[in-house]
């Protein structure tokens, strides 16, 4: 990050439907879209592996069972946090979720109209809070930093990794666990997304597609490590990438549709830009929010063509695979960047077919591409108004 300490990411864990950890998740994105629908989840998720007990596990909401199972990968990819060698009051956890533990409230909801209120767990509230995720990894791995939720809807994953990131750049903290995590893909929540005609009706994630008409529901989690760079390499961790910067802004325009013609996405860029002392030049790949819905493709599309020019940088949106994970979204998208540099290889935008003519941008679809690992924008923006960017880069 420019004018501060650089951060270094050291730790990676990934936990979703296309894949189980970072190999399995990249083999994913390359590989054929999933049967969709409505929803792109895990038909036969086990949290066992990841809890000393089933009593611990059960005790554990969805969305949390995939924050701690990303977690645990991402501190097994450090060496695990002795290895880190931070003083736990230096090392914080900065965690997003758009929407918490609906799963859990959801059957307690059910229980209670069918048995009475007596019946509802006394686990519900730890279960269904929005920063139990976060709050269960600080528990579980002693971290006594900094401890704080996002809860900014799709833009929650970005946000959370760029103001992790600035913690450690500022001074603040020596190094952060951070990402995102969610499970809301429920009978009422997708209920609720399909009833704003918000899901594909098709069944079909196909961001930019002439076609497209909404997007799927995702689920799952990614977890990095952020440390300060010296300290990093003084211990000889392996660096796996870099923040450079990022940015976020409101819309202030509408709950649920972009601003027109993305002018607010247009300045979460160019502030990320220059949080991260580049040019639109120096961007050699844009990781896109690209939701598969018209009006957000649309305005990410013309905010791209302005900040960049027409066809002027490689854009790929995973949602294809992954579908939607809401809060997860940004975590996910940046576990997709730091593999594309690590692979030398931009996996294509899966579905897309007819790129809609009014998208001036240069999509990777059809077949991926061998690129030359630069600096990567990821951008995510959420209902409310919410924007983010984060630039990430080769270590």
């Amino acid at each position: 990050m420019a004018g501060g300490r650089r951060v270094a990411v050291t730790g990676l864990g990934v936990v979703a439907p296309a894949g189980i950890g970072a190999k399995d998740f990249w083999a994913g994105l390359n590989g054929p879209s999933a049967p969709q629908g409505r929803t792109i989840v895990f038909e036969d998720w086990d949290p066992s592996p990841y809890f000393d007990s089933p009593k611990q596990s059960r005790r554990a909401d969805r969305v949390e069972q995939f924050a701690l199972a990303a977690a645990g990968q991402a501190f097994d990819h450090v060496g695990g946090v002795d290895a880190v060698g931070i003083d736990a009051s230096r090392f914080g956890t900065i965690f997003a979720t758009g929407v918490g533990g609906l799963h859990t409230l959801e059957e307690q909801i059910a229980i209670r109209l069918a048995m009475g209120e007596r019946r509802v767990s006394p686990f519900l509230v730890p279960m269904m809070m929005s920063n139990a995720p976060g709050a269960s990894i600080s528990m579980r791995y002693g971290l006594r930093g900094q401890s704080e939720t996002i809860v900014t809807a799709c833009a929650a994953g970005s946000h959370a990794i760029n103001y992790a990131a600035r913690l450690i750049k500022w001074g603040i903290l020596d190094a952060a666990v951070t990402g995102g995590s969610e499970a809301a893909g429920t009978p009422t929540g997708i209920a609720g997304f399909a009833n704003m005609t918000a899901l594909s009706t098709a069944g079909i994630s196909r961001p930019f597609d002439a076609d497209r008409d909404g997007f799927v529901m995702g689920e799952g989690a990614a977890v990095f490590i952020l440390e300060e760079w010296a300290a990093a390499e003084a211990r000889g961790a392996n660096i796996i990438g870099e923040i450079l910067g990022g940015a976020s802004n409101a819309d202030a325009h509408h709950i649920t549709a972009p601003a027109p013609g993305g002018v607010g996405a247009i300045a979460c860029i160019e502030q990320a830009l220059a949080e991260s002392g580049l040019t639109p030049a120096d961007i050699k790949q844009v990781n896109a929010h690209g939701t598969s819905t018209p009006l957000n493709d649309a305005a990410e599309s013309a905010a791209l063509s302005h900040v960049f020019g027409d066809r002027g940088v490689p854009v790929v949106s995973t949602k294809g695979i992954t579908g939607h994970a809401l809060g997860a979204a940004g975590a996910l998208e940046a576990a997709a960047a730091l593999l594309s540099m690590e692979h030398g290889f931009i996996p294509p935008t899966a579905n897309t077919v007819n790129l809609d003519p009014e998208m001036t941008i240069d999509l990777v679809h059809g077949e991926g591409r061998v690129w030359e690992p630069g600096p990567v924008l990821s951008t995510n923006f959420g209902f409310g108004g919410h924007n983010g960017a984060v630039v990430l880069a080769p270590a």
